[in-house]
């Protein structure tokens, strides 16, 4: 299997990479990182920097891969400073709203646009994005986040979207987005206060427990959302 991994240097990403990475059907990782290359070495790792908000980056990229069975994209964006997830619409930023929807939303359709043909090959194929429950419309019960539940939301249109295209004519590809559950990474470092510990996940807690999706999932539930722990989510 080849496995394309977009935002390697990232918390979930990198544990994604270490993870494949042990697995014998696993030929080559391609794993893409924008500032700084991970230290993370191992002999079926190439690490590409790419910016994937921008399409002649991502074209230029894949002109050095050839087929992929599965893409995970694990980019995303929940906070910069000074700015964070927004208590209430009078906090709302136009360019921060903007900046979600460019990292949280269009990677995956530039992706999508631009790897069709590397998904060609007839094998069963995973095409998957991190995603996140507050994306959900109805789930959500709590308001606030606007910029991020508005971005992830999108996300989750897309793909929704996608699968329907690609029934047609990529029926070996199953399109999915995923939930990790609350991770311990940068992203959420600033609110986790209130989580309980048992609900606080390791990067490689949140992958394992991913990849056991993954590994069951099949062309016949393309356009999903689902939970790490195999709930299947609402849009």
């Amino acid at each position: 299997m080849n496995i394309v991994i977009v935002g390697g240097s990232g918390g979930i990403g990198q544990a994604f990479v270490k993870h494949i990475a042990t697995q014998p059907h696993v030929q080559s990782i391609h794993a893409t990182y924008y500032h700084t290359q991970p230290l993370f070495s191992h002999h079926k790792v190439n690490w590409e920097r790419v910016d994937v908000t921008n399409e002649s980056s991502i074209q230029a990229w894949l002109e050095q891969i050839d087929e992929i069975d599965w893409l995970i994209n694990a980019v995303g964006i929940l906070h910069r400073s000074p700015q964070g997830p927004e208590k209430t619409v009078r906090m709302l930023d136009s360019e921060f709203f903007l900046q979600n929807v460019m990292i949280n939303t269009m990677p995956t359709l530039l992706l999508a646009k631009n790897m069709h043909k590397k998904f060609r090959h007839g094998r069963p194929a995973i095409f998957a994005t991190i995603s996140a429950r507050v994306g959900s419309i109805t789930d959500n019960y709590l308001g606030g986040w606007y910029s991020y539940r508005a971005s992830k939301a999108a996300l989750n249109m897309c793909i929704k979207t996608l699968s329907i295209e690609w029934q047609r004519t990529l029926p070996n590809v199953t399109v999915a987005a995923l939930h990790p559950g609350t991770t311990d990474t940068a992203l959420s470092k600033p609110f986790q206060k209130n989580v309980p510990p048992e609900q606080l996940f390791s990067p490689a807690q949140s992958v394992g427990y991913m990849m056991d999706v993954l590994n069951n999932l099949k062309p016949v539930n393309t356009g999903k959302l689902w939970a790490f722990d195999g709930e299947l989510l609402p849009w």
